[in-house]
């Protein structure tokens, strides 16, 4: 699932995915978010990918390339997290990410907060 961020900057989203994500996780929450945000006019998202979480489901993995939605309102995306296949895809496909893209380590979470609510 994807539990929101508390605390976070105006104009930002945040959520961390806690167990296994799975396709309804986005259609319920993730992607409700990102489309309020963006009728708003900026997306910028933060992602955390910790301790807590297992892995996606194939549904989930699915959607995961459905997040462009609202391409043109992307600003900057963090993916937050210590998981080296994370990384992996970050550095392969992070150009993917409309807006601006950068993978933080879970000790830089303040960090990737504040790069998502910096100015473009």
């Amino acid at each position: 699932m994807f539990e929101p961020m508390s605390e976070l900057p105006e104009g930002v989203i945040g959520f961390e995915a806690v167990g296994t994500v799975e396709a309804a996780d986005y259609e319920r929450t993730l992607m409700p978010a990102i489309a309020r945000a963006a009728e708003g006019g900026d997306v910028r998202l933060v992602l955390v990918l910790g301790d807590r979480f297992t892995g996606y489901s194939a549904g989930a993995m699915k959607d995961d390339a459905g997040l462009v939605a609202h391409a043109k309102s992307w600003k900057r995306t963090a993916v937050v997290s210590d998981l080296g296949w994370v990384a992996h895809l970050s550095t392969a496909f992070g150009w993917m990410v409309p807006g601006k893209f950068k993978r933080f380590g879970l000790a830089e979470r303040d960090a990737a907060v504040a790069w998502v609510s910096g100015s473009d």
